[in-house]
């Protein structure tokens, strides 16, 4: 929160808008904040896997009865507004506790995986440049929330970086929360005396849930209008864990009712759980009286007990201290004590009397914890003490806590893996069940129905006996916090199942955290992403497959297209065969030695860029990559700068300079479009700089014959010109196999046709030819440079160039 300081106030520095107001909520002393939240604006891209999206993290504070999220895309061309930019719909997912799962595609999970529901939210164009959506969640659970936003899937169109502006689609989420404060808290075990006011329609009152507790009664008595009792009473009582309840929430209406109850069994541990009451009269002042009323599970009784394991276990709190003794009887306001605190009192007149906790043992059994074993990142292990052999009796469930961090375990997949040990089940036709879920153990206590859930939770079962040992379970990104494991062997009759008279299973429990499903498997790859300061694992797969873990095979490609497209790509290269065996004719070594080297990495590269299994690779990728990206770009140089016929000197040098030149623009940027523009342009301006000072001194166009501008350069400039179209404006994901096959077998076929021909040897010239001849002359006297400076007595031999 914002505050000022003694300098003053420096608005300009604000980065939450922290609007307060003040609204008359239950006995007066309740106040409505509302903070507000934002995120930089990010690029989306078009939906391919989970690893092309982007992803959004917001926290919700706690005693929040409304959360907002302003969803703002607008375009940019260039780094202005997109105007001219086609419209396209942005897809937003919400989910609460983890990132959420999506499936935009309609694919395949891999088998035994859990996909947890997420809201989703598609946002269409409604202005020119901008457009803007509103999501309204009431009474959000709070905590992380985790946004996901995506362009729909397009046609795989490869462009050239540089070539045009492309349209970026910007997406940028704002939250508002309007949280309550002030709510009052309600202590187990005590009588309030309460009133709504004729101005008021509701009040809300929240309590603590501890662990071990196996059911949350609400009682509300005493029911009266203007200090009147009533034979009805006009309240309706609602009730949810961590958030404020909603319309569909658990609910008892009290008209009918002198006491009323609400009972929910099962809660949610080391939660809030919160209360409204809500009065259908609306022209006077209700008065009653409220109070929560647990049953905590692990007070063992004498009489029957849950046996002790020997092995580490917890179950109650430390020291022995139950709920009722770590509660303190003083600051409570308008509380007295009636009695002993070990024996629960009711209401007598207007005194307020404390009811302690009830043992209610058979409900929950001791919780064996598991050692946490970070080895990577995602990469957890748990361990169980004296484990994973463990024995599950007949007549009482086995219960183990997993603990994931906060934010840090959410971008994974949580793996369980049960297998029976068939031996131990020979006897008796035993089946070992188990229930998995968040927040609170959900054991099997119902043999007939073998339900793993109850009214406010659900969990996911797993089952393993004779016939099928082994199960396993996957559920990606998993809301952090304490899962739950509850194992109970059960015997198959023909009525059913029913609880074993003897007899103990023992299974295999294995339990793990991964960055993803079995590693992407053999056609995918699994990332590490991070979104500000958070991480998470995605897979993005290759080869037509695709999927959650790139288990989907609808699209795939088979093995004869990937070999097919890996001997297209790799032995189209052998059309720089030709121009090599033309460059050593002509005598020009170190082009033919260019495209040689041109030729072995080109085609090594793309038998180890293959996104298949039909892969080969010599070297690291990335050296492959940048020479091949080198030898092709050297190959225009030289092919060009040959064409320009300087002298040997001048186009070493040129050689040399343009071959560091481009090795420090490949490091740069290796799929820029002026690392291919700029090279091409330079060497075409010095060739046509050297035609045009030849044309200029012969007095007649370069060069003089016009079949070789027929048969050469015309064809060769046509098809280089359309292997550079084909580059440019046709290549796409589906067609990229054969058509840079093509751009290979244009490229090779064009270097045959401008490579100029062999340059004609130096010759003795007579005067007549000399004197016809244009150009400059240069004569060199053999004898004056041999030392011979006598013309009278020696005959002057000289050599003429041109």
């Amino acid at each position: 929160m914002w505050r000022p300081d003694a300098a003053g106030l420096d608005r300009s520095r604000l980065r939450l808008l922290l609007l307060v107001y003040t609204h008359l909520c239950c006995l007066g002393d309740c106040l409505f904040v509302t903070d507000y939240f934002t995120r930089t604006p990010r690029k989306l891209s078009a939906f391919r896997s989970f690893a092309s999206v982007e992803l959004f993290h917001f926290n919700v504070p706690d005693d929040t009865v409304l959360a907002v999220w302003n969803l703002i895309t607008f375009k940019e061309q260039g780094g202005t507004f997109g105007d001219s930019c086609p419209d396209r719909n942005v897809t937003v997912y919400f989910r609460s506790g983890a990132p959420p799962v999506i499936n935009p595609l309609h694919t395949r999970f891999p088998r035994d995986t859990i996909v947890p529901g997420a809201f989703a939210v598609t946002l269409t164009w409604t202005l020119p440049n901008r457009t803007t959506g509103v999501f309204n969640v009431t009474s959000p659970l709070p905590g992380d929330w985790f946004l996901a936003a995506h362009l729909p899937k397009d046609e795989g169109k490869i462009s050239v970086k540089g070539l045009y502006e492309e349209c970026q689609y910007l997406f940028q989420p704002q939250l508002i929360v309007q949280r309550l404060i002030g709510i009052s808290v309600l202590y187990p075990g005590y009588f309030i005396d309460q009133m709504i006011p004729v101005h008021n329609r509701s009040v809300l009152y929240k309590v603590f849930i501890p662990n071990y507790i196996s059911q949350v009664k609400v009682q509300l008595v005493d029911c009266s209008t203007r200090n009147k009792s009533t034979e009805s009473c006009p309240l309706l009582l609602k009730a949810r864990a961590r958030a404020p309840p909603l319309h569909n929430s658990t609910s008892a209406d009290c008209q009918e009712q002198a006491a009323c109850e609400l009972d929910t069994p099962m809660p949610s541990w080391e939660h809030w759980y919160y209360i409204l009451v809500e009065r259908y009269l609306g022209n006077v002042d209700v008065y009653f009286r409220i109070r929560v009323q647990v049953k905590d599970c692990s007070k063992v009784t004498s009489s029957k007990g849950p046996p002790a394991f020997n092995m580490p276990q917890s179950f109650g709190s430390a020291m022995g201290v139950s709920l009722s003794e770590s509660l303190p009887a003083a600051g409570l306001p308008s509380l007295s004590w009636n009695g002993s605190e070990r024996s629960p009192f009711l209401v007598s007149g207007d005194s307020l009397a404390y009811l302690a906790p009830t043992s209610d043992a058979g409900k929950c059994w001791p919780i064996r914890p598991t050692l946490r074993n970070e080895l990577d990142t995602f990469s957890v292990h748990f361990y169980i003490f004296f484990g994973p052999n463990i024995s599950v009796p007949p007549d009482r469930a086995t219960v183990f806590a997993i603990n994931l961090m906060p934010v840090l375990d959410s971008g994974g997949v949580l793996n369980m893996e049960l297998r029976l040990n068939v031996s131990s089940v020979r006897e008796e036709n035993i089946t070992v069940f188990g229930c998995l879920n968040h927040g609170m153990p959900v054991s099997l206590l119902d043999a007939a129905t073998v339900k793993c859930q109850s009214e406010p939770i659900a969990g996911f079962i797993l089952s393993v006996n004779a016939t099928s040992n082994i199960t396993k379970l996957r559920i990606p990104y998993p809301q952090t916090g304490t899962w739950y494991l509850s194992l109970r062997s059960l015997c198959a009759t023909n009525h059913g199942f029913e609880a074993c008279g003897n007899g103990t299973a023992e299974v295999y429990l294995r339990s793990y955290l991964t960055p993803c499903i079995n590693d992407c498997g053999t056609y995918g790859q699994c990332k590490l992403l991070r979104t500000n300061n958070y991480l998470y694992a995605a897979c993005e797969c290759k080869a037509g497959w695709n999927g959650w873990g790139c288990t989907d095979n609808s699209e795939a490609y088979s093995y004869g297209f990937q070999l097919l497209s890996t001997l297209l790509l790799c032995l189209s290269n052998l059309m720089f065969v030709p121009p090599v065996a033309i460059a050593i004719r002509s005598q020009y070594l170190l082009e033919a030695s260019v495209y040689i080297f041109t030729m072995f990495f080109s085609t090594f590269y793309h038998a180890c860029d293959q996104p298949g299994i039909v892969v080969f690779c010599i070297m690291e990728y990335d050296v492959l990559q940048f020479c091949d990206f080198l030898g092709s770009l050297m190959s225009v140089w030289v092919t060009v700068i040959s064409m320009a016929r300087l002298k040997s000197i001048i186009k070493q040098v040129l050689y040399l300079l343009g071959a560091m030149l481009l090795s420090m623009a490949l490091q740069l940027d290796r799929h820029g479009l002026w690392n291919l523009l700029g090279p091409s342009l330079f060497a075409l301006g010095i060739m046509a700089i050297a035609w045009t000072v030849r044309t200029i001194r012969r007095r007649r166009c370069y060069p003089p014959t016009w079949k070789r501008w027929v048969f050469y350069l015309f064809p060769g400039t046509m098809i280089a010109t359309s292997a550079v179209a084909l580059y440019a404006f046709v290549e796409t994901e589906e067609n990229y196999f054969y058509i840079h096959s093509i751009w290979h077998m244009l490229i090779a076929g064009s270097v045959g046709f401008l490579l100029p021909p062999r340059a004609k040897p130096d010759a003795k010239v007579t005067p007549m030819q000399r004197r016809r001849g244009c150009g400059y002359q240069l004569c060199v006297n053999e004898h004056e440079e041999m030392g011979l400076v006598d013309p009278a007595i020696v005959t002057i031999n000289s050599i003429c160039t041109s």
